[in-house]
This record gives C-alpha cells, sequence and structure tokens, in this order.
C-alpha cells in the first residue's frame, strides 16, 4: 500500500511539473514537443542557408547535427535546393506536349490551327463521355443543350448541339475549355490536356454528329509547332 501511495504521489507530481512547464505566458513559450514540427525550415529554391554552425532560437534536433535552419543541398550544383533548367529548354509533359502557349484572346487563331492529337476510338469517346458528365453536364447539361442545374441558373450557356456551335473547330473547343470565355471559367488548371481532347471527340463526334471536326491523328509535332510561334502568357 505504502509502495502504491508513493507511486501515485510521484506520478502527480510529475503531471504537475510537466503541465507547470508546457504552460505558456508572456514572453515564456513553454515547452514544446518535436520543435522542428512548429519551426519548419522554409527551403528557397535557389538561395540557402551554408552555415552549419547556425543554430537558430531552439536547440538543434537535426540528425546530422547541423545547425536547425541549414538548408543546403549538397547533391546539387552550388547547393541549390532545385535544378535550373537545362539552357534553351522547354518541360514536356509524359505525352510530349509542350505548354499550351495561347492567350484567352487568340481563340480563332487556336481554333484555326491547333489539331486533335488524340487518336479517335470507342475507349477515347466513352473515356470523353464520362469526363464530359463530370466536368461538363453541371453547366451545358447530360445532351449539351445548355440545360445543367447550373446553367438554369445563371443562363447564357451554350447548347453546344446547335446554331453556329456546331460548326466550331476541336481546336476552337480544346481552346475554350483551356483558357474559359464569356461565362464559362477556364477549365485548363483541372482538366489534363489529354482529357480535354477527349471530351473534345465526345462533343464532336456524339453531340455534334462529327461536323467539322478534324478526324484525323494530327503529329504533336505540328501542335507544338504552332503553339510554340505564340509568346507565353
Amino acid at each position: 500500500m505504502k509502495i502504491a501511495k508513493t507511486l501515485s504521489i510521484l506520478g502527480m507530481a510529475v503531471a504537475g511539473i510537466t503541465l507547470a512547464g508546457c504552460r505558456a505566458g508572456g514572453e515564456n513559450q513553454g515547452l514544446e514537443f518535436a520543435p522542428q514540427m512548429y519551426h519548419s525550415v522554409a527551403y528557397e529554391p535557389l538561395t540557402q542557408i551554408l552555415d552549419s554552425e547556425t543554430k537558430g532560437n531552439i536547440i538543434s534536433t537535426r540528425e546530422d547535427g547541423k545547425g536547425e535552419y541549414y538548408n543546403s543541398n549538397i547533391n546539387n550544383p552550388h547547393n541549390m535546393n532545385m535544378r535550373e533548367p537545362v539552357a534553351n529548354t522547354v518541360p514536356r509533359n509524359k505525352q510530349g506536349y509542350l505548354p499550351y502557349r495561347y492567350k484567352a484572346f487568340e481563340v480563332e487563331e487556336a481554333g484555326a490551327t491547333v489539331k486533335n492529337p488524340i487518336e479517335l476510338s470507342d475507349a477515347v469517346l466513352t473515356d470523353g463521355k464520362r469526363l464530359f458528365q463530370l466536368y461538363c453536364t453541371p453547366c451545358h447539361g447530360s445532351g449539351g443543350q445548355g440545360d445543367g442545374k447550373v446553367g438554369e441558373i445563371i443562363g447564357g450557356v451554350a447548347n453546344l448541339t446547335g446554331g453556329a456551335y456546331v460548326g466550331l473547330s476541336e481546336g476552337h473547343i480544346f481552346h475554350v475549355i483551356t483558357k474559359g470565355k464569356g461565362r464559362m471559367g477556364a477549365h485548363g488548371s483541372q482538366i489534363t490536356p489529354e482529357n480535354r481532347w477527349k471530351i473534345v471527340h465526345y462533343v464532336k463526334q456524339e453531340l455534334q454528329g462529327g461536323q467539322n471536326a478534324d478526324n484525323a491523328v494530327a503529329a504533336v509535332a505540328d501542335q507544338d509547332v504552332t503553339q510554340v510561334e505564340t509568346p507565353a502568357n
């Protein structure tokens, strides 16, 4: 009994000391568990702290023994955290596409020169339908007639199945999906280029009956050349 009572008193004392140590107020910030979670190092891409003795305001707990704010990458040239791109190069995505460089107002030029690089197939149309239903039906409706739930509220949504919209080129539709036009916002950041082209195929083939569709596989290199000619945004 005496041992249990003694251990109980010691436990309460330890708990009291711990809580007192964590109490913060005024200039006393209390004790911190895992201080590096509170004082994370901001890694600048091209500027680093090279002084390995810099400790900052708290004791460093780094396993390599360097200072708290030391953020230099010894594996990259000049200790940079991010390498600079090779001179005179432009990064491509995994499909080999270059960045899309047409500006929002260059819709007519994009419509005349940009061609669909995705080969038309049943699988592409199936995927295009799924993507259309996911991204486009709230405004355009499941049949593309501008009667989606959102379209009924905001009004002015394009009916993709009639009028001048049927005559739009695939490049025009791709550009509008990417950059937006009128009440339609830009979807370039939400939908990958490949998926945008699949949606274009579905719109032209299924909703517009193949009218004014490319119906041909354009070489990706040809598309890249036309895009590079226009300055980046």
